[in-house]
């Protein structure tokens, strides 16, 4: 069943896709992207656009950097208070990816006027100002639009030392990997919007994907984390795929180890997918390859779009239990190791 909203409005009626699935498909993106052209990029400039990181990070001054991103979509979830926190926790954690501390944001707030109730943008707005209260930040500004579509999201300012940032192209070979929160967000957002998802599962869906990443600010202070990035719209193979390629290696996955959100692999192989699945995997199946035993369920899961989803890093053995305690103390209790880096070309091995 649908959660309960007091102000009873159906917010995912009013958008054509939600979360993190609402991101244009990764090979529509490369092919827009491709004749881009080259612009000055000054020497402060630590991460730009050339690895698809996270976010931006430029250098102020010998210990201060600055991160700056942003992420806004459509309601994956009817409830206006839980949109905003969704929203929010995702917007932040591209700082958490970073290893950066997040210090302000502003709101990107564009909804159809005519069509919601002030009471309800309201809601929204307060579950965006929770999350971000919880995360220690102002919301210190921001802009707003009449749009057709709800949409929802945050710029998301922070800081890290210039000697600390994490990137996604730094995989080294023989590292762990390492899997923050469990993947099926997508699946349990289709399963909600055709009613098919209990109290319990929406509950899960609600836990998962407003947890904030803090352990990033940890995992910045950690020499042997040598990449760090988050799983969100592109699914966990298109993410890992942008540390293959940014490394140059072969990231080899285990489909067992993999942790899932309760009931999702029941739910994928019930047909509760997400479009934005079969998209991410027609943009990137090719630098893919998956055992005989893998079946398409199981295909769903990899490719499932994540809203506000775990970190992934890419650590040294030696590093593996300490980064798994640092997210057990912060209350990730299903971080998982899912796979390892290997010398090879840029591509990702999945075995049963």
């Amino acid at each position: 069943m649908n959660a309960p909203s007091d102000l009873k409005i159906k917010l995912t009626s009013f958008s054509h896709g939600g979360g993190c699935g609402c991101k244009i498909a990764p090979g529509v993106l490369a092919e827009i992207l491709k004749n881009s052209t080259g612009f000055p990029v000054p020497k402060e400039l630590m991460v730009g656009i050339e690895t698809a990181d996270d976010a931006a990070v430029y250098k102020l001054n010998d210990e201060q950097a600055l991160i700056a991103t942003t992420d806004f979509f459509m309601p994956i979830v009817d409830d206006p208070y839980d949109f905003g926190r969704i929203a929010a926790t995702n917007a932040i954690s591209d700082v958490y990816a970073m290893g950066g501390t997040p210090i302000m944001a502003l709101a990107l707030v564009g909804m159809p006027i005519n069509q919601l109730p002030v009471e309800v943008i309201g809601r929204i707005i307060q579950g965006g100002e929770s999350i971000c209260a919880e995360a220690g930040i102002p919301i210190a500004g921001g802009h707003t639009i009449d749009s057709v579509e709800p949409i929802y999201g945050l710029v998301v300012l922070g800081l890290v030392h210039p000697s600390k940032v994490k990137r996604n192209a730094d995989a080294r070979a023989g590292d762990k990997l390492i899997l923050g929160k469990p993947l099926g967000v997508g699946i349990l957002s289709a399963a909600l919007k055709k009613d098919a998802l209990d109290d319990a599962g929406y509950a899960a869906m609600i836990a998962n994907t407003t947890k904030l990443n803090k352990p990033g600010r940890a995992l910045s202070d950690m020499a042997s984390v040598h990449a760090l990035t988050d799983v969100t719209g592109f699914g966990l193979l298109g993410h890992l795929l942008e540390l293959a390629r940014g490394a140059g290696l072969t990231a080899r996955l285990s489909m067992q180890s993999i942790p899932l959100l309760p009931n999702v692999q029941r739910l994928a192989e019930e047909g509760y997918v997400t479009g934005a699945s079969g998209r991410n995997w027609a943009g990137y199946g090719h630098d893919v390859a998956l055992s005989d035993a893998i079946t398409p369920s199981q295909q769903m899961l990899l490719t499932d779009p994540q809203t506000s989803g775990g970190l992934l890093v890419s650590c040294d053995p030696s590093a593996v239990d300490e980064v798994l305690a640092l997210f057990r103390r912060e209350g990730f209790e299903h971080a998982a190791v899912i796979g390892e880096m290997v010398a090879g070309p840029a591509r990702i091995d999945v075995a049963a």
